[in-house]
């Protein structure tokens, strides 16, 4: 049987994946926290926290032995990393980046717009029990469109999100991540 990204697309795990000995049990945990997380920090309006360097906006959740922080920065273009740790040990990890495009890049009110939009989008969806890295496959409202695509599951994963704003792509970003594993 073949193993890769494009086979076991969106689920949470993957066996014939590189890491056979991750517990099943775990790694739902992971996801169902994921979904806590993404709910309680810049998709669902979470409040900001003092950031660990300067210039970056950084989000927190805890629940448990388990901690999640997003650290971003910019504004028309963003580069950030939202990582999890487990029982004080990083655990989990995804950068992104990417932003308004070049058409859009010096309007702030639609900037502004574009990210409520976005906020709604990554609010969407099941998050708990089948994994989604950023938000669903799509989403729409009115104008706004949402796109998501992504190869792998929550051990290792990479994807493009984007937004149309009618019918033209305005807003694009790109991600990776997965487990961390230490020795």
């Amino acid at each position: 049987m073949q193993s890769g990204y494009g086979i076991y697309k969106h689920k949470i795990y993957n066996f014939n994946h590189n890491n056979k000995s991750m517990d099943k049990k775990l790694l739902q945990e992971l996801n169902r926290f994921l979904g806590k997380a993404a709910l309680n920090t810049y998709a669902g309006g979470g409040q900001e926290v003092g950031p660990e360097e300067a210039g970056f906006k950084e989000l927190e959740f805890k629940e448990g032995g388990w901690y999640y922080k997003d650290s971003y920065t910019g504004f028309f273009q963003s580069w950030g990393r939202e990582v999890v740790w487990r029982n004080q040990k990083p655990f989990w990890t995804q950068i992104y980046g990417g932003g308004m495009t070049a058409k859009f890049k010096n309007n702030t009110k639609f900037a502004h717009e574009t990210f409520d939009f976005l906020k709604k989008a990554l609010s969407a969806g099941e998050k708990q029990e089948n994994f989604q890295p950023r938000g669903p496959k799509s989403f729409s409202d009115s104008d706004w469109e949402y796109s998501c695509e992504w190869n792998g599951d929550i051990t290792k994963f990479e994807g493009h999100e984007k937004i149309l704003f009618k019918k033209e792509v305005v807003f694009t970003h790109n991600f990776l991540g997965g487990l961390i594993l230490a020795r």
